[in-house]
């Protein structure tokens, strides 16, 4: 399944909006690897966030997985961050809590 995103214009480029719940107690995408894409992605979802509708994500979350289980703990907490189209990144988890890293920020050492 392609997953819709929200993207927007900015100046030198396109960025997606990706869904963090930087929360501790629970993890959003990454403590659900099987809808982990649907999960940070989602143009729904997303819009969601940014009208403020926390309570309707958790909701409408299990119903575009269709999962029988499907974790969202983690949905009160969840903060939009703006990542440049393409750009790879990783979700940290640390006792629920989540933040984005973005592969260009580091200075990866090769063996």
């Amino acid at each position: 399944m392609t997953v819709p995103k929200l993207k927007r214009d900015v100046e030198g480029g396109v960025e997606v909006a990706v869904l963090v719940s930087p929360g501790f107690g629970a993890g959003w995408a990454s403590w659900n690897e099987n809808t982990k894409e649907t999960l940070l992605f989602h143009e729904d979802l997303v819009k969601l966030v940014l009208e403020g509708k926390r309570e309707a994500v958790a909701a409408l979350a299990e119903e575009i997985c269709g999962d029988d289980y499907l974790y969202t703990g983690g949905a009160a907490d969840l903060e939009v961050y703006w990542v440049p189209e393409g750009s790879r990144f990783i979700i940290n988890e640390y006792d629920g809590s989540e933040s984005l890293s973005l592969e260009s920020r580091f200075s990866w050492s090769v063996a």
